[in-house]
C-alpha cells in the first residue's frame, strides 16, 4: 500500500510540474542566469537606433501594442508573409503603418551573439517598447518575462481587433476590454501618442469633414494632407502631438483640451464623455499619465503569452524555425 502511495506522489508530481512549466507565469528575471546581459543589450540597440531617427521609440511601442491585440504577445506581428504563409503585417490596420522590424532585427542578431536560442523575440519586442519610452523621456516599468514565440498568425484578427482611427469612445472600450484593459487603461496607453506621427489617410475625415476640431489646427494639417478628391498625399505624415513629437509627455493630452487630437479616436477622448475628466487629470499632472501608463504597458504585456512548452523561440523573428 505505501508503495502505491508512494509511486502516487510520484507520479502526482510529475504532472504538477509539468503544468507548471507548460502555464508558467512571466517572471523579471526569467534570464537572469541564461541571458544576464538582455537589458543592456536592448538598451543599447534602441540608444542607436532613436539616435538615428527619434520616431522610431513610437514605431516600435506601436508595433507591440499591434502584437499584443492579436492573440496576445507572441511576437507574431513580425512574421513575413510566404508562399504558404498569411502574416499580420498586411492587415489594413497595419498596411504601410507599423514598421521598425529592422531595429527589432537588429536587437536579435545582438542578444542571439551573447545568449543563442535563449530569448524570444516576443520578450525582445517587450523590452524595446520601454526602452524606447525611456529614451525619449518617459517612465521606465518592470518587464515581465518568459514569453515564447508564435509559429503563426492571423490577419483577420489583427483586422478586427485592431483600434481604428475612427473609432467612438464606446468602440475604443470594448476593443480594450476585450483585451482585458479598462476604460483607464485605454485612455492611459492613448497617451502613447504623445510620440510619433500619423499617415494623412488616417486623419484626413477628422480635419476635413467633423466639427470636434480646432479650426486653425485643422487649417494646418490641410496643408500636408490634401483633401480626398486629390487622391494624393496618403503617405504624408503630421506629428500626434503638435509641440513634442519626440518628447514622451503630456502634450498629448494638452492637445485634447484645446480639440487638437490629430485622429477622431484620439479626439473622442475628450468630446463631452466619460474620460473626460481623466484626461483633465493627465494634462495637468505627467506623473499621473506615467504612473498609468506604466501600469497598463505591464497589464498589455500578460495578454495571453505563450510560456512554458508553447510556441518556440524563433532564431530569426521574421520566419518561424
Amino acid at each position: 500500500m505505501a508503495s502505491i502511495v508512494i509511486q502516487f506522489f510520484a507520479i502526482f508530481s510529475v504532472i504538477f510540474l509539468f503544468a507548471c512549466a507548460t502555464n508558467a507565469q512571466l517572471s523579471p528575471s526569467f534570464y537572469s542566469s541564461t541571458c544576464p546581459n538582455l537589458q543592456g543589450i536592448v538598451r543599447n540597440a534602441m540608444r542607436q537606433a532613436i539616435s538615428r531617427e527619434p520616431r522610431m521609440g513610437a514605431s516600435i511601442l506601436r508595433l507591440f501594442f499591434h502584437d499584443c491585440f492579436v492573440n496576445g504577445c507572441d511576437a507574431s506581428v513580425l512574421l513575413d508573409d510566404t508562399a504558404s504563409f498569411t502574416g499580420e503585417k498586411n492587415a489594413f490596420p497595419n498596411q504601410n503603418s507599423i514598421r521598425g522590424f529592422e531595429v527589432i532585427d537588429t536587437v536579435k542578431s545582438n542578444v542571439e551573439a551573447a545568449c543563442s536560442g535563449i530569448v524570444s523575440c516576443a520578450d525582445i519586442l517587450a523590452l524595446a517598447a520601454r526602452e524606447g519610452v525611456l529614451l525619449l523621456g518617459g517612465p521606465s516599468w518592470t518587464v515581465p518575462l518568459g514569453r515564447r514565440d508564435a509559429r503563426t498568425a492571423s490577419q483577420s484578427t489583427a483586422n478586427s481587433n485592431l483600434p481604428p482611427p475612427t473609432a467612438s469612445l464606446s468602440s475604443l472600450i470594448s476593443l480594450f476590454a476585450a483585451q482585458g484593459l479598462n476604460a483607464r487603461d485605454m485612455t492611459a496607453l492613448s497617451g502613447a501618442h504623445t510620440i510619433g506621427q500619423a499617415r494623412c489617410s488616417s486623419f484626413r475625415t477628422h480635419i476635413y469633414n467633423e466639427t470636434n476640431i480646432n479650426p486653425n489646427f485643422a487649417t494646418l494639417r490641410k496643408r500636408t494632407c490634401p483633401g480626398p478628391a486629390s487622391g494624393t498625399g496618403d503617405n504624408n505624415l503630421a506629428p500626434l502631438d503638435i509641440l513634442s513629437p519626440n518628447r514622451f509627455d503630456n502634450g498629448y493630452f494638452q492637445d485634447l483640451l484645446v480639440r487638437r487630437g490629430l485622429m477622431h479616436s484620439d479626439q473622442e477622448l475628450f468630446n463631452g464623455g466619460s474620460q473626460d475628466s481623466l484626461v483633465r487629470l493627465y494634462s495637468n499632472n505627467f506623473r499621473a499619465f506615467a504612473n498609468d501608463f506604466a501600469n497598463a504597458m505591464v497589464k498589455m504585456g500578460n495578454i495571453s503569452p505563450l510560456t512554458g512548452s508553447n510556441g518556440e523561440i524563433r532564431t530569426n523573428c521574421r520566419v518561424i524555425n
